[in-house]
């Protein structure tokens, strides 16, 4: 797409591709392009632009091929749109960090996705997950990775809920048991004293050890990052894409989670590290519908029983088919999550 014969002398410079239109069609159209230009040295960002509008930019080192472009964006937007591509000379300048930079923090739940701008936003109730500013995407403001926050977040709560029953249930017959077994009061003062409550922070690590995660098309990291940080366990993330593989491991350093991240390049999950690291108790899947449908059957070998999946990357009208993929490997729909135009399935497989 870059127009290597143009070099005209000047200053070092970058080149801009914009597309104003409205928030849906503005993440759709860099969604598709972030996925057409992973060859290209090129940047992509969607954004909120003056009156409520939403732009779409392409971010270019060097002039671009200004009809190759049109050519590309009228496959996914038609050839009128295409034409109101604009093109622009710009000054060097780290301009998707500046575009992202006035995006306020995503709530999702208890989480909160923030840039490094808003750091001191993060309450002491919230779980703050910073994304680098200079990214183009998984910032959190997409419908599609703010829906699985949402189911992330209330798996989560009820994993907590289960385990601290079962915890006091475990430690209610114990009592009774030695209680029997001594034939006196457990009250007595010959009784040792119990230890008491774990600490809040070893009392949760004790509740998630063995809780299995899988964030499949991890991009930027920012599930597996909230999975590792809300449920104080190992998570394993994969991508098929080496770059964003690298800025995810970035990111997990950047939030104190990369101890408790494996991330690895992989196409699909056929692995074997996938099998001996599985079955899986969650498995979070924010990418489009045709790799979700390709991946129904391999990825619903790695669900333990009573598990839960959670597909993402879905346009309203795509669900149904995702559905019928998923319903064929015998997971059940639990729940539906509808953020604007996308919706967010969560699943389980029956015990």
């Amino acid at each position: 797409m870059v127009d290597n014969a143009a070099k005209d002398g000047l200053p070092a410079a970058g080149y801009s591709a914009r597309l104003v239109t409205d928030p849906v069609t503005a993440q759709r159209l860099a969604d598709f392009l972030t996925e057409s230009l992973e060859e290209h040295d090129v940047a992509v960002a969607a954004f909120e632009s003056d009156g409520g509008q939403w732009t779409t930019a392409v971010y270019f080192s060097e002039r671009p091929n200004e009809t190759a472009m049109r050519a590309l964006v009228a496959l996914e937007m038609g050839a009128e749109r295409a034409n109101t591509l604009e093109f622009e000379r710009i000054e060097t300048k780290d301009w998707v960090a500046a575009s992202l930079e006035g995006l306020a923090p995503v709530a999702a739940g208890r989480f909160l996705v923030h840039g490094r701008h808003d750091r001191a936003r993060v309450c002491a109730n919230r779980i703050g997950i910073e994304i680098e500013a200079a990214l183009a995407f998984g910032t959190g403001h997409h419908g599609t990775t703010r829906g699985c926050l949402l189911a992330l977040d209330h798996w989560a709560k009820g994993c907590f809920a289960k385990r601290i029953s079962l915890h006091l249930s475990h430690r209610e017959r114990s009592d009774r048991i030695a209680i029997r077994v001594r034939g006196y009061s457990a009250k007595r003062k010959s009784d040792p004293p119990h230890p008491g409550p774990l600490p809040h922070g070893e009392r949760e690590k004790k509740r998630m050890r063995g809780v299995r995660i899988l964030d499949v098309g991890t991009g930027t990291g920012v599930l597996a990052i909230a999975a590792a940080k809300a449920l104080r366990t190992r998570v394993l993330a994969s991508d098929i894409d080496r770059r964003a593989l690298t800025v995810a491991r970035e990111n997990a350093r950047l939030n104190t989670a990369a101890a408790a991240i494996e991330f690895i390049h992989a196409a699909g999950l056929d692995a074997p590290h996938f099998c001996e690291c599985g079955p899986f108790d969650l498995i979070l899947a924010n990418i489009l519908l045709g790799p979700l449908q390709r991946l129904a059957r391999p990825l619903a070998r790695l669900v333990a029983p009573g598990a839960h999946v959670v597909l993402s990357g879905l346009l309203n009208h795509q669900a149904q088919a995702a559905l019928v993929a998923y319903r064929a490997q015998r997971l059940v729909l639990q729940r539906r999550i509808i953020l604007d135009e996308w919706t967010t399935l969560v699943l389980r497989r029956p015990i």
